[in-house]
């Protein structure tokens, strides 16, 4: 059983960077065709995905985020991470790291419906 446990700060100031962790066990991020994502909510609003690295290291970035967004993974600790740039209030939501498997390509990682492992979530506030 695959788990997934976000790590973070919970407060970041406007306009610095957002930098989460995702730890996976359970699992491998290097096996084949398993994917792993950020998605996030924002309060009183949908779950909006933001991007996907695939287990062969490609990234994918949703387009209203791509200029701010990097997904990066360090295979030795088995975890990927989140870096957001020039964070705004607009940006404070509820973080989550998701893992699927069986498909791919950026209409597959985009489907949240797809996601079959999930991390608890993690607050984010951005303010001042």
């Amino acid at each position: 059983q695959v788990q997934l446990q976000e790590s973070g700060p919970g407060l970041v100031k406007p306009s610095q960077t957002l930098s989460l962790t995702c730890t996976v066990s359970g699992g491998s991020i290097t096996t084949d065709y398993y994917y792993w994502s950020w998605i996030r909510q924002p309060p009183g609003k949908g779950l909006e995905w933001m991007g996907a690295i695939a287990y062969s290291g490609s990234t994918y970035y949703s387009p209203s985020l791509k200029s701010r967004t990097s997904i990066s993974r360090d295979t030795s600790k088995n975890q990927f991470t989140l870096q957001l740039s020039s964070v705004t209030p607009e940006d404070t939501a509820v973080y989550y790291c998701a893992s699927g498997a069986g498909c791919s390509g950026y209409e597959c990682y985009r489907n949240i419906s797809r996601y079959d492992y999930w991390g608890q979530g993690t607050q984010v506030t951005v303010s001042s």
